[in-house]
């Protein structure tokens, strides 16, 4: 996310003039936004990762036998 800090904002329509009050708010979403990317950067361990990389393997995996076998290319 982007914080405006210019107090005109072009837009199709006309030109607005932002307040100090909505560059303010955007502020705050933007240290919200990374304070979530933080906390899940961080919630995200090691382990999590792995299981994650295992799950991608094997639903790739199931999709390959699969389209094999709408194919009629059966594994033995």
């Amino acid at each position: 996310m982007t914080t405006i800090t210019a107090h005109r904002v072009a837009s199709p329509r006309a030109v607005v003039r932002t307040t100090a009050f909505d560059r303010a708010l955007l502020q705050a979403a933007s240290a919200l936004d990374a304070f979530v990317v933080a906390r899940l950067e961080r919630r995200a361990s090691v382990g999590r990762r792995r299981a994650i990389v295992a799950q991608d393997a094997a639903a790739t995996t199931r999709g390959a036998a699969e389209a094999r076998g709408a194919l009629g290319l059966l594994p033995r």
